[in-house]
């Protein structure tokens, strides 16, 4: 990463910050730290009591962020229990979806009840929504959580974490699943690793069609 990169990735970060309770959770336990630290240096009452507290909550932080963690990462998911966050589940049975002809997979979805096309992208670790259909489809970034860079080919981009309740193609239905949401995104629509890593198997045959066999049968649904 160039230098000019570096710098813009930190300089958006921290933009992030204020719209992130965490974060600014993070910086109130930091300085109420450096005063209990500076309570006991002078023997003041409670300023023992202080610093332990600051590092509670800052213990506390770290749990839940770990949680958030896990969503991307299936080998964090099998370790850390997902206390609080709600179940993603993926059902229905073998959807086909050919290449397009610009060489990416295709397919028109609900979301929420609300139509899109979304592109599947084996490459992306989570589901990503572009603003309007998140919108549309009622996404609200999830509360305390962190704002998180999401790679694009403009370079990295701040993006919201929200919880899309369902996502339907053809015979899959994903409920729960964690999503992305940016401005940034423009117009695409992204299927990500985290939809298709809890279908029983995904695979391309012929280099021309991808087969998505979920575990459990669902009815097709109708698109128009």
């Amino acid at each position: 990463m160039s230098i000019e990169s570096t710098w813009q990735y930190l300089a958006m970060t921290l933009a992030a910050v204020p719209r992130s309770g965490l974060l600014v959770l993070v910086v109130i336990a930091i300085g109420v730290s450096a005063i209990g630290s500076f309570m006991v240096r002078r023997q003041w009452p409670l300023g023992l009591w202080v610093r332990r507290g600051s590092t509670l909550v800052l213990g506390g932080v770290l749990v839940l962020v770990v949680l958030q963690l896990a969503r991307f990462d299936s080998r964090l998911e099998m370790a850390v229990p997902q206390i609080g966050l709600p179940q993603q589940v993926v059902e229905g049975g073998e959807t086909r979806v050919p290449m397009a002809p610009d060489g990416h997979f295709w397919l028109r979805a609900q979301i929420n009840g609300v139509q899109a096309n979304f592109m599947v992208d084996t490459g992306a670790t989570i589901t990503a929504v572009s603003q309007d259909v998140a919108d549309r489809a009622g996404l609200k970034p999830r509360r305390g959580g962190l704002p998180v860079m999401i790679s694009t080919a403009n370079g990295p981009v701040s993006a919201q974490l929200a919880t899309a309740d369902e996502i339907r193609f053809g015979n899959v239905a994903a409920r729960g699943l964690d999503v992305v949401t940016s401005p940034n995104f423009g117009d695409t629509n992204v299927i990500g690793m985290n939809l298709l890593s809890r279908l029983a198997s995904w695979r391309v045959e012929g280099g021309t069609t991808m087969i998505m066999v979920p575990n459990n049968p669902q009815a097709e649904v109708e698109l128009r």
